[in-house]
């Protein structure tokens, strides 16, 4: 089916563009969610009608995301989970629980723009992006611990590990 993107979508296209998609992605999710219309003569004078008001609110939508990415940059949220002896989680760690975990950290974000692979299954600190908009994408730092205590613990010897890896990188010599 070709369509006619209203909003930048990401491995897709810009805005304005007519695009070939798979006809179920149009159907369940381009359409329904108002980021394309179908390419017909009426919709495509319809688009150039209103680029103006599309553009105005693509706009708005990236400063607001700027502006949460601004505010989110660096945050780092905890998770407390059950796990084994050997830091093996009895669960798993999903994007519900990052989207509950940034959420209660005071920031309003859905669960749609945690980009995730995969649940976490054991301890220790991520990285974890979130796509605000197509064009701003920002990291939060996971910390995933038994307790509040092992959490401030994990943080520190991440701290300090740094710090030692800027001192050896400072003091290496530099060839000549």
């Amino acid at each position: 089916m070709e369509i006619i993107l209203l909003e930048r979508i990401e491995r897709l296209g810009q805005m304005g563009d007519v695009v070939k998609v798979k006809d179920g992605y149009a159907r369940n999710y381009l359409l329904p969610t108002k980021k394309a219309l179908r390419k017909t003569k009426d919709n495509m004078a319809l688009f150039e009608a209103k680029r103006k008001e599309y553009e105005a609110h693509n706009i708005k939508l990236k400063s607001e995301a700027e502006d949460l990415a601004a505010k989110l940059q660096g945050l780092s949220v905890v998770i407390i989970r059950q796990a084994a002896e050997t830091g093996q989680l009895y669960g798993s760690v999903t994007m519900r629980d990052v989207c509950d975990a940034v959420r209660e950290a005071g920031f309003k974000v859905e669960r749609s723009q945690i980009d995730l692979a995969q649940p976490f299954k054991n301890l220790g600190i991520f990285d974890v992006r979130l796509s605000l908009h197509p064009d701003v994408a920002q990291t939060v730092r996971v910390n995933i611990a038994r307790s509040s205590e092992e959490a401030k613990r994990a943080f520190k010897k991440e701290k300090d590990a740094q710090k030692v890896a800027e001192s050896t990188t400072a003091e290496a010599p530099k060839a000549e």
